[in-house]
């Protein structure tokens, strides 16, 4: 807070407070003031000429002052420090203090203890203490208004709200006293109302001068109605009269577009009813007389009736066109207000927002049209701070949402709606979408690694099946090859026994024939199997068992087909050689046995 070195009252703080926003008239900018209008406020403000102080409100003024005085002792009695005026302000916002203490922690507000304080008291009582923030919000809103501004150009902590009341000697009669604590709400609202009002200010055209209260004036005044009657009419100015009156009647203005004009007319209803009454008692005061004169009756008649038309006629102009230009006035204020939804929509789109101003309510038993005026234009002034502050809600939600849901838009298609919530819970829901969003991605990625790895696991369980299967056939190849090459040496190791028996027994008996065996030498290229044994019967002339080829022989089928064996061109040769070595063998040995 910036404070200035100024006497509270002195031509000095007077020029000061002109040029700023005071804390006693917010109540007036927020219209919630008993004393001064918005539109009051707007003008006082334009001109920098407050209005003239009249002698009740100085005597008000005057009381404030000397029970403020008589009250500080009580207040700091109450706090247990001194307190000390002071004019400070924030920016260009003001507010000049009944009292600080030194440490600028505590403010003090005084006012004259009265009926809507007693009751706001009253109210306090029924709560329980006087020193939470619950109980001070039963305080009256235009003095709540004031002491927010005050904690906030001050900074101070709390304010201490006293209301007294003394008699002509100075001795106290009662004072109520509460704690008041900064409402956040309240605040906002206090300073986007000043910023409307410096707007509105900006645009502000002074008004032409404006009348005097109108006071309604008769059509004309009307002489005194004379009748004398004798049996006969022996003195009357009824004819005189008549021409007045009916002159008078049919003047009366019905084109109502002014408080003026209504005043008139209200003026001239009144009148219109005086006539009838007077006519009335003039006819009676006649038919007192006992006198019988058609003439005398029927012009008092056609004269009543006359006021009478008009006056009824009148009463309901005045109504309807009362109504109609109030309508007119609602109509006014009400566009305005939609002129300033559209700019603010336009700002905040997607979001929407729409007036709910009761502009209507606002004026309810008002009976000028400037009263008229001055309300709408303090609710008008009013619904645009709320739609501003709400607007800017709005904005804050919507930066918020597009920032933290950058790339996630599609997940607040229903933004134009949420952003309508309180911040805090606006910002709750925008993380819980946003952080169920990224859980479900998660779990989805997370799935897709799992099932990514098990293609993987699989893949590779495969690939080592088929491997191993791999592996097996080339060890069972390899074994049937090592089996193999073991037979054929096996096979050759047996023909050469063979031979070498043979050989052993040629020696000792004569043969005629000597055949030398030689083991068959392994291909250089592997060689087919395509004889099987009756090809090779078929060959030799005779019928040999695959007994005798394997085991007489030593000859193994090269390959099976089913239970056929199958042999060799090469092992072809082989069995005829061995075939023929038996034979011989066999000769030589039954030649031998019978010599």
């Amino acid at each position: 807070m910036k404070t200035h070195n100024l006497i509270q009252g002195s031509p000095e703080w007077l020029a000061y407070r002109a040029q700023n926003f005071n804390a006693s008239d917010a109540p007036a900018m927020m219209g919630c003031s008993p004393y001064k209008t918005r539109a009051e406020l707007l003008r006082e403000v334009h001109t920098g000429r407050p209005a003239e102080v009249d002698v009740a409100t100085q005597k008000r003024f005057d009381a404030g002052h000397r029970a403020e005085a008589l009250a500080r002792p009580l207040a700091e009695e109450i706090l247990g420090e001194e307190l000390y005026p002071v004019t400070g302000s924030a920016g260009r916002l003001s507010a000049s203090f009944d009292g600080l203490t030194l440490d600028g922690s505590t403010a003090w507000e005084h006012k004259a203890l009265n009926s809507a304080i007693r009751a706001a008291f009253d109210a306090m009582d029924r709560m329980g203490p006087h020193d939470d923030a619950d109980a001070c919000r039963l305080l009256p809103m235009y003095h709540r208004v004031q002491m927010e501004q005050q904690l906030h150009v001050s900074g101070a902590d709390r304010c201490l709200f006293l209301a007294s009341e003394w008699d002509a000697d100075g001795e106290l009669i009662a004072q109520r006293h509460c704690w008041y604590y900064p409402d956040a709400e309240l605040r906002a609202n206090i300073l986007r109302g000043w910023e409307q009002f410096e707007r509105d200010l900006a645009a502000y055209v002074l008004p032409e001068s404006a009348p005097a209260a109108p006071v309604g004036q008769a059509p004309e005044m009307l002489p005194a109605l004379r009748i004398e009657i004798t049996g006969a009419v022996t003195a009357s100015n009824l004819a005189e009269f008549k021409a007045t009156a009916l002159g008078a009647i049919r003047s009366v203005n019905r084109d109502l577009q002014t408080d003026q004009h209504f005043a008139d007319a209200e003026k001239a209803v009144k009148w219109c009813a005086d006539v009838e009454q007077r006519l009335a008692a003039a006819k009676e005061h006649a038919l007192s007389q006992t006198a019988t004169i058609d003439a005398l009756f029927k012009t008092i008649d056609d004269i009543s009736s006359e006021a009478r038309r008009v006056r009824l006629d009148l009463d309901k102009l005045v109504t309807r066109r009362k109504g109609e230009l109030k309508d007119a006035e609602v109509a006014r204020a009400r566009d305005a207000l939609s002129m300033h939804v559209l700019a603010l929509n336009a700002e905040i789109s997607p979001a929407r927002l729409q007036h709910v101003a009761e502009l209507g309510a606002a004026i309810k038993g008002l009976k000028t049209l400037d009263s008229v005026r001055a309300k709408l234009d303090d609710a008008v002034a009013a619904e645009k701070v709320r739609l501003d502050t709400r607007a800017r809600e709005i904005r804050e939600n919507l930066t918020h949402c597009r920032a933290a849901g950058a790339g996630l838009e599609y997940l607040f298609a229903d933004v134009a709606t949420l952003v309508h919530k309180p911040a805090d819970e606006f910002r709750t829901l925008v993380a819980a979408r946003i952080d169920t969003h990224r859980a479900a991605e998660a779990r989805k990625e997370a799935e897709r690694q799992a099932a990514e790895a098990a293609r993987i696991a699989a893949a590779e369980q495969r690939a080592r099946d088929e491997a191993a299967a791999a592996e097996r056939q080339r060890l069972e190849a390899d074994a049937r090859a090592a089996e193999q090459a073991r037979q054929d040496e096996q096979d050759r190791e047996d023909a050469r026994r063979r031979a070498l028996d043979l050989e052993r027994q040629a020696a000792t008996v004569p043969a005629p024939i000597k055949m030398q065996i030689v083991p068959p030498s392994a291909p250089s290229q592997p060689e087919p199997a395509t004889l099987n044994l009756g090809a090779t019967c078929a060959r030799l002339g005779f019928t040999v068992s695959a007994h005798f080829v394997g085991d007489v022989l030593g000859i193994q089928p090269a390959a099976t087909d089913k239970r056929a064996s199958l042999y060799t061109e090469r092992q072809f040769g082989l069995i005829c050689e061995r075939i023929a070595a038996h034979v011989r063998t066999l000769a030589a040995t039954h030649k031998q046995a019978a010599a």
